[in-house]
């Protein structure tokens, strides 16, 4: 059971109340044009980049709770090192090719290199991808246990919370609302982690009482799981925040060496939630519900007020993805659906598609959390369906050598979705076949776009040896 004293509500209300009005005021003055509005001007610094890029990076905060609850130093090998990795060639390969190009979007670039049809279905997915309700049922769930209020309510709390302020100030609220909840996140998880080891001690406590494979790099998964889990970190090219903020970079440099210190942040703010996970998993024995390894821990240790601001920066790290979820999924409907569907040539309606975004991703997130109140599930089989059928794309968009024609590309992104959708469905009849049962749909549909891929580029090359 979790308890707060009144300095910790208050601690709560005043993170709140600041976010609020760090969210409308950075978008007070701002003028109503598409480049304003989608990319506060394209004219993002290096500061202002690190700070949201770090914080949008870290929404499924309670999820790395559990599975550090669960597997140790494993969560860091699976859910830290390989986006160290991509990000790293994201930031070489990529970043300075996107912010040169100037668009707004992943579905703009691939329109440009493959036709209309492929940009359609790719906005599908990518709106799907980016769907806002696992974290609004993250920040819901927090309010409900924190107010004792019912969930639908807490839901309908926490969509105005995180999207307010992004219909005036657009993507320049985002940016300085993530910046902020920046160091409330650093703030909140270095003040449990000192704790912990003056409660407890250091290194030698959780040695004496975690299970040793907690502290074995690669635990005792499967070779498999490892793998799958490096290949969903290949969601670093596709992910539409990344380029998002790449185009409102002030220049490339920007894009370029934001992304790489962000991984030195990246790897700071990882060191201190897989300590938080390792003392939960260490001093609380057996939890039923190890999502909450996080929120227990600090029941345990933290005295009033400390306990506010753990939780401000939980809400913290939660929403700082939740509101650019919110966003980027506003602008891919209302952008690469709506406008697009529509033919339309004036730009000057983009804004207001965008907000029409807002309101039909709020309430459909608010839905979607209240209904399959295991949409973290959900997110993550969708993610592993949908992130195949895009990413040879993306890559090829930006590097000719490995491009495919129109009809090619259209071909994948269908097969790739199709093979990926029935593989889960199909795979279930394999209970007994362990070796066949473990291949995860993602590995289907990366299998299919590869061949795809893999045969027009070896033709191409053959036409042009024997030409």
């Amino acid at each position: 059971m979790v308890s707060f004293s009144n300095l910790d509500i208050l601690i709560i209300f005043i993170f709140f109340s600041l976010v609020l009005l760090i969210g409308f005021l950075s978008g007070r003055k701002l003028k109503d044009t598409t480049e304003n509005y989608l990319l506060s001007g394209r004219n993002v610094g290096l500061f202002l980049f690190v700070l949201t890029n770090v914080a949008t990076w870290y929404g499924g905060i309670l999820g790395v709770g559990e599975f550090t609850y669960r597997y140790g130093l494993v969560s860091w090998l699976t859910q830290g090192l390989p986006y160290y990795i991509f990000a790293i060639i994201f930031a070489v390969s990529f970043a300075k090719k996107i912010r040169q190009a100037s668009l707004y979007t992943i579905p703009d670039k691939l329109e440009q290199i493959y036709g209309k049809k492929v940009s359609l279905i790719a906005s599908v997915l990518i709106f799907i991808l980016v769907s806002p309700a696992p974290y609004l049922l993250m920040i819901g769930s927090l309010i409900s246990l924190i107010f004792d209020i019912n969930l639908f309510w807490a839901l309908v709390i926490s969509a105005v919370l995180s999207s307010a302020y992004l219909f005036k100030g657009g993507y320049k609220s985002d940016l300085y609302t993530d910046a902020f909840e920046f160091f409330v996140m650093f703030g909140g998880f270095t003040v449990i982690v000192i704790t912990a080891i003056s409660t407890y001690g250091g290194f030698e406590f959780l040695h004496e009482n975690i299970p040793s494979k907690h502290l074995n790099l690669c635990g005792d998964v499967s070779p498999t799981f490892i793998i799958v889990w490096f290949l969903i970190a290949l969601w670093t090219f596709t992910d539409p925040g990344f380029h998002q903020r790449c185009y409102a970079a002030k220049n490339s440099n920007v894009a370029v060496k934001g992304i790489l210190i962000s991984i030195i942040f990246w790897a700071l703010f990882d060191f201190l939630t897989t300590a938080t996970g390792l003392f939960a998993r260490a001093s609380i024995k057996e939890i039923s519900n190890p999502v909450l390894s996080f929120p227990l821990l600090a029941e345990n240790i933290l005295g009033t007020g400390y306990k506010g601001i753990f939780y401000a920066a939980l809400f913290a790290t939660i929403l700082s993805t939740l509101n650019s979820f919110f966003f980027i999924s506003a602008t891919t409907f209302g952008r690469d659906l709506v406008f697009k569907l529509k033919n339309k040539k004036d730009e000057s309606k983009i804004n207001q598609y965008t907000r029409y975004g807002l309101i039909i991703t709020s309430i459909v997130s608010i839905i979607l959390a209240y209904c399959f109140q295991s949409v973290v599930e959900l997110w993550y089989m969708i993610g592993s369906i949908c992130i195949p059928a895009v990413i040879l794309l993306v890559i090829g968009s930006y590097y000719e050598k490995f491009r495919v024609s129109i009809n090619v590309a259209l071909l994948e992104i269908i097969l790739a979705l199709i093979t990926s959708i029935l593989w889960m469905l199909l795979r279930q009849k394999f209970t007994y076949t362990v070796i066949v049962k473990d291949i995860e749909p993602m590995i289907v549909g990366f299998a299919t776009a590869g061949i795809i891929h893999a045969i027009y580029l070896l033709k191409r090359k053959i036409f042009f040896f024997n030409n």
